[in-house]
Formats: structure tokens, sequence, C-alpha cells
């Protein structure tokens, strides 16, 4: 335990904050083929799917990401019939997901998506829409600005993937990314920064196909990709073909089978946000010459001194960080004993991560 102490001023304490990525790649088949679904779990809810990198039963399954869709209530979708399958739950995902990443508007109305990021009741509305919600285990504290690139095939049968005995016929691929987001991510969403999703090899007005919350995690994209023709009417309207159907005629697990049967790759980049804290220990000259282990002194003799008349000497090997009240937080130790004398002086910085 230490005896003497030295105050560290705010001018010896610097933070700094540094990003780290791992890449993170996803093949479509292990999201709709390699384990023959025994990786997707459904639940008696009936409100999402959760894909897991093995069959997760396992004790090695790891929870990849929820897969639903949803749809608001003003699409021309929605309606009073009977045949209509889950309405009101895809109305209230919708809702729900809106109003955490969208918010509302000053009545107090949820806002919908919108294919460029308009927070507002003008612009082109993603009224039916797929949501991706990645988990926290692989995004870590957020998704990497410009690195998002998804690949979907669309047409063929969105009911029934090829995997499981549908017809399949998917044969034209739709590359999705978020291109230039670096520069033109937005910061007006509840649940922090997000980008507009485009199709393409790069950013083009209108050609927006979803949005992508970066430290929510979640990747929201409009259902009629798989229609054959991108985007919504600004009225709500949709592509007549065999996406209306799916929406409104299936359970909510299986339009998410329909999504994963056309699934083929995933890619992005996650960051960990490494924080520190550097404490810069300067020891002067005339600091610290002296040990207060006991051992140090031997029948009242510096053992480190062969003869009297020479200065005496210290080895640093451990330097702690105490609070206000002496209480030692932290400890950092030196790699190898760090001499010290009258004639020496040094500064020792520490850092210390969380």
């Amino acid at each position: 335990m230490a005896t003497k102490f030295k105050i560290i001023t705010n001018d010896d304490i610097s933070t700094t904050r540094t990003p780290l990525h791992e890449a993170i790649p996803l093949t479509g088949t292990i999201v709709s083929g390699t384990y023959a679904d025994g990786n997707i779990k459904n639940y008696s809810h009936g409100m999402f799917q959760s894909v897991y990198d093995y069959p997760y039963l396992s004790s090695s399954a790891n929870h990849i990401f929820d897969i639903t869709v949803g749809y608001s209530s003003k699409s021309k979708l929605s309606g009073t019939s009977t045949s209509v399958v889950q309405q009101e739950k895809k109305i209230n995902l919708y809702n729900q997901m809106a109003q955490v990443l969208v918010g509302h508007d000053v009545t107090g109305s949820i806002l919908e998506f919108d294919r460029a990021g308009v927070l507002a009741d003008t612009g082109t509305k993603m009224r039916e829409v797929v949501f991706l919600n990645f988990s926290r285990l692989i995004t870590k504290d957020e998704l990497k600005k410009g690195s998002f690139a998804l690949s979907f095939l669309t047409g063929g049968n969105p009911v029934k993937p090829v995997h499981l005995g549908g017809p399949g016929g998917s044969t034209t691929e739709l590359l999705i990314k978020d291109h230039n987001a670096l520069t033109t991510y937005k910061t007006n969403s509840p649940a922090g920064e997000y980008a507009i999703l485009y199709t393409g090899s790069a950013a083009k007005a209108d050609t927006g196909v979803g949005l992508l919350y970066y430290q929510a995690g979640v990747a929201v994209l409009t259902a009629s990709i798989f229609g054959g023709q991108f985007g919504a009417g600004a009225t709500g309207s949709v592509d007549t073909g065999s996406v209306n159907t799916v929406l409104t005629g299936s359970n909510i697990s299986s339009s998410c089978d329909g999504v994963r049967g056309r699934f083929k790759n995933l890619s992005f980049n996650n960051t960990t946000e490494l924080n520190s804290a550097i404490y810069f220990c300067r020891v002067n000259h005339n600091e610290f010459n002296y040990s207060s282990n006991p051992t140090y002194l031997s029948a009242s003799t510096i053992r480190v001194k062969e003869v009297k008349s020479d200065n005496p000497i210290s080895y640093f090997t451990t330097v702690g960080l105490y609070n206000s009240e002496n209480v030692l937080m932290a400890v950092a130790k030196l790699s190898e004993p760090l001499k010290k004398s009258p004639d020496t002086e040094f500064t020792l910085r520490v850092r210390l991560d969380y």
C-alpha cells in the first residue's frame, strides 16, 4: 500500500475514443438452407422469426438477427376484409418500429418511414416494409457507415422458398448498399444516426429502397423490391403482384420465409468504441527516490546502496491510481522494474480502457 501520493491534475489527463471494426459476412445459405430451417426459431406469438448461425437448440448457436414484416394503417393493403391474415399484428409492428425509429409529429401521430428519410408527412412513404433487426452480438456498438451490402434475389414465388420446395424462379439479383453514408447520413431520428439504402452502384435520387439505423442495428426495406418494381406511390399504392398476396394472405412467419428464400449475401462492419482515459504520471527528480517496502531497509541501511555516500535508488514496478479518499481504484504493472534516482525523472503513461 502506498504511503506517499501525488495529485494528478486535469492537465495530466487525456481522453480518447478509438473505433474498432470487425467484418461480418453472412451468406444466404445460412439464412435459407444450410440447416433446413433448424436454425430458424418461430414463436407462438407469430410476430417475427429469429435467425441463428447454427440450429438454435445447439449450445453453440449465436443469434444473428430477427426478421418480420409490417405495413402502415394508411397502406392500401390495410382494410376490413376478414381474409387479411394477422393484419392487426402487421400494423402494430409497423407502428412500433416507426415510433421508435422515426418518431411522432407535432400532433403526436406516428410518422411513417420515408424513402428519402424525410421526417414529415410529405415525401414518398414506405408503407409496406421488411424489418431486419440485427443482434447486438454482431453489431456491437453500431454498424460502420458505408460498409453495409445486402444482396437479394427478386421475383419468383415469395411465399415458399426454393429450399422448402417452392418453385423459385428468382433470377434478378438486387444489391442494396448505404452508398456515401459517411458524408450523407442523417441524425434526426430518435434512434440515432441512419442512412438511405440504395440500389445500383451509387446513391441516386428516387432509388432509395430502405433505411439503415446504425446504432439501433435495424434495416428497414420496402417490400416492393420483391414485386418487380421499386418503391411505392405517394398515395400508398404498392406493386400489383404476388407481394401483395403474401403480405395480406400469409401469416408473418410465412412472409419471413419468403424473404429468407430470396436472401443471398450480407456483409457489414460492426463498431466497438474503445474509450480510454490516459493519465500522465510525472515523476520529478526529487520524488519517489525511496521505497516504502519494508525490505528496502536492512538494519536501518538501504539495501541498494553499496557506499553510504551513493544516491538513493528505487525501482518502479507498479503504478496505483487512487481516488480523493486515497482508495486504490486501478493498478498498472510495468513490464520490467524501472530504475529511479535523484538524477533522473520521467513520465509514466497509464492508459485505462473501458
